[in-house]
Order: C-alpha cells, then sequence, then structure tokens
C-alpha cells in the first residue's frame, strides 16, 4: 500500500515537472512570476529554454520509471532530485522581494520528494502473487 502511494506521489511529481517545463516553454513570462522570481528577458528566453528541458526531462525520467515499476530508480531519482528544488528556493529567497510564500511550492515538493524517496528505498519489494 505504502508504495503505491509512493509511485503515486511520485508520478504526480514527474506530471508536474513536465507541466512546469512546458509553462517554461509556452508562457515564460507567467513560469517565471509563478517560480518566484521577475526576469526581464528582453525577448531572449534562453533561461526560460533551459530551465523548461530540465523540468520536462526530470518529469519524464521519474514517470518513465514509475511505469516500469523501477522501485529503486524511483527512489533515488526523487532523493537526488530534491536537490533541485532546494537550489531554487535559495536562489528565490536570496531576491530582496520574495519571502516564505513564494518558497512555499519548493518546500513541498523537498518534503515530498525526500519522505517518498526514503519509503521506496527502505520499502522491501513485494513477491508477485499469482
Amino acid at each position: 500500500m505504502t508504495t503505491k502511494i509512493s509511485y503515486a506521489i511520485a508520478l504526480l511529481v514527474g506530471l508536474g515537472m513536465i507541466f512546469l517545463g512546458a509553462r517554461f516553454f509556452f508562457s515564460p513570462e507567467a513560469a517565471t512570476a509563478g517560480f518566484g522570481i521577475h526576469f526581464n528577458a528582453g525577448g531572449d528566453y534562453s533561461f526560460h529554454h533551459i530551465k523548461g528541458i530540465r523540468d520536462i526531462f526530470s518529469g519524464v525520467l521519474l514517470c518513465a520509471f514509475v511505469l516500469l515499476n523501477e522501485r529503486r530508480a524511483v527512489g533515488v531519482t526523487l532523493l537526488a532530485g530534491a536537490m533541485i528544488p532546494v537550489i531554487d528556493m535559495s536562489i528565490v529567497l536570496s531576491k530582496s522581494y520574495t519571502g516564505v510564500l513564494q518558497a512555499m511550492p519548493h518546500i513541498i515538493v523537498i518534503i515530498l520528494c525526500s519522505v517518498f524517496g526514503i519509503i521506496l528505498l527502505a520499502t522491501k519489494p513485494q513477491k508477485e502473487s499469482l
């Protein structure tokens, strides 16, 4: 049961990453504001595309591991991937115009990735019943 819930959370996180990445491609100004920073691109959206492809790749990888039922790979990916929102949050909080409200989505993802990554790595594989 715990593994199924962990897989469901991991899949939702992966789909969320794909959504966020796509948002950086198709609506870069809104995505940047939602991320918690002000960024005057002046028509150059290179940063947005770099962040978008990073998020899409992370989401696709996580979803693929879930769909392939790779419990340990999902756990490792969640734990290793937790560093991304930690760094993102530090960037957001380094701005004078941001606060805890803008950091909250990052904090939630850090907690989700850490908790469910540990659960998946600590859970023994269950034998399939016929």
